[in-house]
C-alpha cells in the first residue's frame, strides 16, 4: 500500500504534516492564520509530536500573548472536527469553501460580514480571529487578504506579502495570487449585514485520552458535508513556491510556543493599522 494511500485511509489530510501549524498574528489586524486543527480520533493516528488539536491551537496562540475569539472554518467538509469540539471560550462559524478555485462573490462577502460583525462585537477587547482551512494557506490567504485589500485598502503586493510573511509559508495557488494583484475590487455592499450568526463551542474542558466533555447544544449542528476531493492537493507537476518546502522538524510540542525558525520575516508595516469598516 502506497503513502499517499496510507494518509488516505486514515483520515489526515493530505500533505498536513508539510506546514507549521500556526502562523502569528498579522501586524495592525486581529488575523491568525493556521492549518486545521484535528479531533481526537484523528489525532491519535499521528505521532504525539504532530499532534494539532483545538486546544493545542489556544495554547499556541496564548504562548504569543493573544486570545482566540472567533475561528472560520473554510473547509468544505466537517470530517476534521465539529462544533462540539471546540472550546466554549470561541465562537465558530463555518464558511463552506471549495478548494482550489477562486471563492465566489458570495462566499468573499460572507467572510467579510463574519469578520465586520465580529470587530464591531469586540471593540473594547483585542481577541483574534483565526481563520483556517485545511493547510491554513491558501483559501485562507486568500481570503483574508481579499478582506485586507477591499476593506482596508492595503495593496495587493503588501498584503499577499504581510500574509506570506506571518503564516510562514507562501500562498501557492497561482490563481488566486493572479486575482488578488490583479482582479477587480469586490463591492463591499451588504458587508454590516450578517446572515450567518457565530455559535459559541460546546467543549469545556480538556480531557485528556478521550473526548472533550460537553455542554448540551444551544442551536442546531452543522450538517455533515462531503469530503472535498479537490481539498488544497496540490495539482501534479505544480512546484510549491520557495518556503513551503517540508519541514520535518518543524512540530507543534504541547505546551511550547509555535514553531518560529521557519517563518519569514515581517515586513514593516508602520503605517498600517487596523480600521474596523464603518457601521
Amino acid at each position: 500500500m502506497s503513502h499517499k494511500k496510507k494518509k488516505k485511509k486514515n483520515g489526515v489530510p493530505d500533505r498536513w504534516l508539510d506546514y507549521c501549524p500556526v502562523g502569528r498574528r498579522i501586524p495592525g489586524t486581529r488575523f491568525i492564520a493556521f492549518k486545521v486543527p484535528l479531533k481526537p480520533s484523528l489525532n491519535s493516528r499521528v505521532a504525539e509530536s504532530d499532534s494539532f488539536s483545538l486546544w493545542e491551537l489556544l495554547d499556541s496562540v496564548q504562548s504569543q500573548n493573544q486570545e482566540l475569539g472567533l475561528i472560520i472554518d473554510l473547509t468544505f467538509t466537517t470530517k476534521y472536527y465539529q462544533l462540539s469540539d471546540v472550546p466554549q471560550t470561541c465562537c465558530y462559524v463555518k464558511i463552506l469553501t471549495e478548494g482550489r478555485r477562486v471563492p465566489p462573490d458570495a462566499t468573499i462577502l460572507s467572510f467579510k460580514q463574519v469578520v465586520t460583525h465580529f470587530l464591531n462585537e469586540n471593540r473594547d477587547n483585542d481577541k483574534l480571529i483565526g481563520v483556517h482551512c485545511t493547510h491554513g494557506l491558501n483559501r485562507t490567504g486568500y481570503l483574508v487578504c481579499r478582506y485586507l485589500i477591499d476593506v482596508d485598502g492595503l495593496e495587493p503586493e503588501a498584503a499577499v506579502e504581510l500574509f506570506n510573511a506571518c503564516r510562514g509559508h507562501r500562498i501557492e495557488r497561482q490563481n488566486y495570487l493572479l486575482d488578488l494583484q490583479q482582479g477587480a475590487k469586490r463591492s463591499n455592499a451588504g458587508i454590516d449585514q450578517l446572515e450567518q450568526e457565530p455559535s459559541r463551542g460546546l467543549a469545556v474542558e480538556r480531557v485528556s485520552g478521550s473526548a472533550p466533555t460537553q455542554r448540551p447544544p444551544s442551536g442546531p449542528t452543522p450538517t455533515e458535508t462531503p469530503t472535498d476531493p479537490t481539498e488544497e492537493t496540490q495539482t501534479p507537476g505544480e512546484k510549491r513556491p520557495p518556503g513551503n518546502r517540508r519541514r520535518r522538524g518543524a512540530r507543534h510540542r504541547r505546551g511550547n510556543k509555535p514553531p518560529q525558525s521557519g517563518l519569514l520575516p515581517t515586513p514593516p508595516l508602520s503605517a498600517y493599522q487596523w480600521s474596523p469598516a464603518p457601521s
